[in-house]
């Protein structure tokens, strides 16, 4: 077969449907998700608002993502990612664009209300969900493939938009990535495959039907929702302030900046090490290790300080657990709970996580002002531990 014919093959059947979210990931997470870290300033200067308040209406966004993902779950469940997604890149335009142009408080709020709907049908859980309708319990290796795209998003993100924030200015910055979510984003969400995998289990070879999957209700469902729930406190309120963090702790700009960057290969690197060598490990026994890897970062954070040589130790554990756990937000629930419904269930547990990520800069800022980063990074590691406890109580199917 010619390599045009195997080409046209790949493109006709379900595998185009991860190559269309690999890109349409990184120009969602990087057009909505990654930018108000350097807009948000501007903005705030500009309009003189409080920084406090700019990157409120951010949170708002996040907020009303989790809101959203389990009704954007079951409509996936239903109706396909191809008519699902294009909606969330035509309200990230929509969102982009009016962005530049309010005035007002409340009209900027308004604003990330809608950017939050379209982070529902946007990210990674409505992709896992796409996944999930496409490849039945299939899906695991289609999702690790997505998320080794996705990695590259932040990567890709902050210095595009430094470079054309320094080129055309942020109001033409976001008018630009409006145009991305419009004309390549949409469009590829709509042409991903209509095809929809049979979830009824497998005969075994003896005719015997496979055992039943847990149920996604009760208290294991509880115990992974609250497991990837107070997870996600660490990345999203650490992350916020980690580098003031390293500098607080005497350690030199330049250093701290370094630091930040081991972040993202660590994520993609993770992702490759399971793809590769943890294919067939079960997904639970990687979200363990994952977090077990992180507590170890705290771990040394408590026994050696914040040194230099400590922060590097951490922020490697960070990268892989971090990435790993974002891997596992597709793969536990598939493994669990199976691919019956598994829009709806990726949703459910997405909903939480959401609304705690929304909340966590401004808890982790608080307690780190009231009291110490020492006591704010405590905080974060009994989150940890907590996640930790929570996944080692989730029994596996038999």
């Amino acid at each position: 077969m010619s390599f045009a014919s195997r080409t046209s093959d790949f493109f006709a059947g379900p595998w185009r449907a991860v190559v269309f979210l690999g890109v349409t990931q990184v120009l969602a997470w990087g057009a909505i998700y990654y930018t108000p870290v350097l807009m948000v300033p501007l903005i705030a200067a500009e309009r003189g608002w409080s920084k406090a308040f700019t990157m409120g209406g951010y949170s708002l966004g996040i907020l009303t993502a989790g809101i959203f993902a389990r009704f954007i779950g079951s409509f996936i469940d239903r109706y396909g990612g191809h008519r699902v997604m294009p909606f969330g890149s035509l309200l990230g335009a929509a969102g982009l664009l009016a962005l530049p142009h309010v005035e007002s408080q409340i009209a900027y709020l308004a604003v990330w209300v809608v950017l939050g709907a379209a982070m529902s049908a946007s990210l990674y859980d409505p992709a896992f969900a796409t996944l999930g309708r496409i490849f039945g319990a299939a899906a695991r290796r289609p999702i690790t493939m997505l998320t080794l795209a996705g990695g590259l998003a932040s990567t890709v993100s902050w210095p595009t938009t430094r470079a054309l924030i320094d080129g055309v200015g942020w109001h033409n910055t976001y008018l630009i990535y409006a145009a991305l979510l419009l004309f390549v984003a949409a469009p590829l969400h709509a042409l991903m495959p209509r095809t929809r995998a049979s979830v009824t289990p497998s005969p075994t070879p003896d005719g015997a039907p496979v055992p039943a999957l847990l149920q996604p209700r009760g208290t294991a469902f509880a115990l992974v929702v609250l497991a990837f729930a107070v997870y996600a406190f660490v990345p999203s309120g650490l992350l916020a302030h980690l580098l003031s963090m390293f500098g607080r702790a005497g350690i030199d700009p330049q250093t701290a900046v370094l630091l930040g960057m081991i972040f993202g290969p660590c994520q993609t690197l993770a992702r490759l090490g399971e793809f590769t060598f943890a294919r067939d490990v079960h997904p639970l026994t990687v979200a363990r290790f994952a977090v077990a890897s992180l507590l170890i970062g705290f771990a040394l954070l408590a026994i050696f300080g914040l040194t230099t040589p400590v922060a590097i130790a951490f922020m490697l554990l960070f990268g892989i657990s971090n990435g790993l756990i974002t891997l596992c937000r597709g793969t536990v629930p598939l493994a669990l709970f199976g691919a019956q419904g598994y829009g709806l269930t990726i949703g459910r547990i997405a909903g939480p996580a959401l609304a705690i990520q929304s909340a966590s800069p401004l808890i982790i800022a608080f307690v780190a002002e009231r009291s110490s980063d020492l006591t704010a990074v405590a905080l974060s590691g009994i989150a940890v531990a907590l996640a930790l406890v929570a996944f080692v109580l989730v029994p596996r199917p038999r």
